[in-house]
């Protein structure tokens, strides 16, 4: 674990157009650790990012250690974000121009279990806050206990998300497209939706 004073930045307009690149090389290194084992390239992820540069109302909060781009997290309103995501919350009581959508959090391995997750959290649920939204929410895979790459030893951040306050939104599912490293092309993967209310 490294020891460090890591600063906690929104980007957004040239300073994100800037760090997209690292943040894309970042998003493919650790988005291929179990559970995602996203099989993942730069130039893609860099496209994904610029439709979070041209949302007005989303947000990308990088971590910085000095100069050193170490971590980021993303979110938009549910409404602004792609339509499978929204699509999940058919026929569920919810108000979608209230509810706020915590996007990915990646942070490089030295710096875990230094509350810096939590911190990203504090910043996008604020964020929310301040443009009406009354939920937030975000999706994580699903992968069986007995999945052949699940590493010895792994826990789940199940505990975590609970600490905060997120809860699993029972039949709230969603499938999601992508190629796992070993595989020839890209599978269904199944999305579990958690949320909170603000």
């Amino acid at each position: 674990m490294t020891s460090c004073n890591v600063t906690i930045k929104p980007l957004t307009g040239s300073a994100l157009e800037e760090a997209i690149p690292g943040l894309a090389r970042l998003r493919v290194s650790v988005f291929a650790e179990f559970p995602y084992l996203y099989d993942g390239d730069d130039a893609y992820e860099a496209r994904y990012l610029e439709t979070y540069r041209e949302a007005g109302n989303a947000i990308v909060a990088g971590a910085f250690d000095g100069e050193k781009l170490v971590g980021a997290a993303t979110g938009t309103p549910m409404l602004e974000h792609e339509a499978e995501f929204a699509a999940a919350f058919d026929g569920q009581d919810y108000d979608l121009t209230k509810l706020f959508y915590c996007g990915e959090s990646v942070l490089m391995p030295d710096y875990r279990g230094q509350g810096i997750g939590h911190r990203f959290f504090d910043v996008r649920e604020a964020h929310a806050r301040g443009l009406g939204a009354t939920h937030c929410c975000f999706c994580a895979v699903v992968r069986p206990d007995g999945h052949p790459a699940r590493p010895s030893g792994y826990r789940p951040l199940d505990a975590f998300w609970e600490k905060r306050g997120y809860r699993k939104l029972a039949g709230v599912t969603t499938t999601y497209r992508w190629k796992d490293i070993g595989e020839a092309r890209e599978t269904g993967k199944p999305m579990q939706f958690w949320m909170r209310k603000l």
